[in-house]
């Protein structure tokens, strides 16, 4: 099953936000829509947005104000305006295809950077950590890092993924855990705060991520917890491992400094699906991701080579 996909006319999606609960596909056919998809998080994760984007650009048939809304509709991720400025670019009578090559490009990367990262991992019965989804539901099949976790699976080498839940939307407890046992790896789920800690207590043979963002000097924008984790693994000695497309890496920013961080509704803080935790009136702050500098970072896997900053 794909994540995303054009089928017939429209953006057809799995709908993030009601898993692991129900599985539901949206057919989505205005630029308007597929924003709104976007921002509430019924699509989520760098390449499926870069997807998104190209797809939702082939929808706004050329309207400059439409395509404008859909770049910005989410900051951090740059796969979202890449997508949208490939297909914006196209002749009209192109645009389509230009997205479908998109999706396509993301499906062959997938795959190459499961066997790049698993061919850095010596030996068996490897224990990994991880924290949000970077499966098939953050791309279109397979994925990033869990894309690699998945390799491993295939490859008889994997022992167990320690999974973070990733509050305040629980991508980890929710969705990634849906994916592991759907392809029957072994896994357990544990609270984003004991992270580190476990680092310095098991045996853990690396941390894989994802990214939203990769600066040109290798500084990395992924969600929030990547940054206690890099400590935590610096600490332990333990390989910290980013896993994402070429088309993550953002030449035009420098540095981690100027990568715009999406600030999302507090309320996502205070309430987990409409049950409140605080108190009436708390206020709150809710930083979507943080960023990892480069000098914690082991090594940036993408589908065509290894980068070591």
């Amino acid at each position: 099953m794909r994540t995303i996909d054009w089928v017939d006319g429209a953006v057809e999606l799995i709908d993030q936000t009601l898993l692991p609960d129900t599985l539901v596909m949206l057919r989505v056919t205005t630029v308007d829509d597929l924003i709104e998809a976007i921002q509430r998080l019924a699509v989520r994760g760098a390449p499926a947005l870069g997807v998104a984007g190209a797809f939702g650009a082939v929808l706004a048939g050329g309207d400059p104000a439409a395509i404008a809304r859909l770049r910005a509709a989410r900051p951090t991720a740059v796969n979202l305006a890449w997508g949208v400025d490939q297909v914006a670019a196209a002749p009209p009578d192109k645009a389509l295809d230009v997205a479908l090559r998109i999706r396509d490009d993301d499906i062959a990367a997938c795959h190459a950077m499961g066997l790049r990262g698993a061919s850095l991992l010596e030996g068996s019965d490897l224990r990994i950590m991880t924290v949000c989804n970077t499966g098939g539901l953050a791309c279109v099949e397979r994925g990033t890092a869990l894309g690699v976790v998945r390799t491993l699976h295939e490859q008889g080498r994997l022992g167990e993924v320690l999974a973070l839940e990733t509050r305040p939307l629980l991508q980890g407890a929710r969705l990634t855990t849906w994916e592991l046992a759907g392809m029957g790896a072994p896994h357990r789920l544990i609270a984003d705060s004991a992270g580190p800690y476990l680092l310095s207590r098991l045996k853990v043979d690396a941390v894989l991520i994802g990214a939203d963002r990769v600066a040109a000097n290798g500084d990395t924008a992924n969600k929030i917890g990547s940054y206690a984790l890099a400590l935590g693994a610096r600490r332990a000695g333990v390989p910290f491992i980013v896993v994402a497309p070429e088309s993550t890496i953002d030449a035009g920013t420098p540095s981690g400094a100027d990568i715009s961080i999406e600030d999302r509704d507090p309320v996502e803080i205070v309430q987990i699906r409409g049950v409140r935790l605080a108190p009436e009136g708390t206020a709150a702050l809710n930083p979507a991701f943080d960023v990892t500098p480069h000098d914690l970072i082991t090594a940036i896997v993408t589908e065509s080579r290894v980068i070591r900053p």
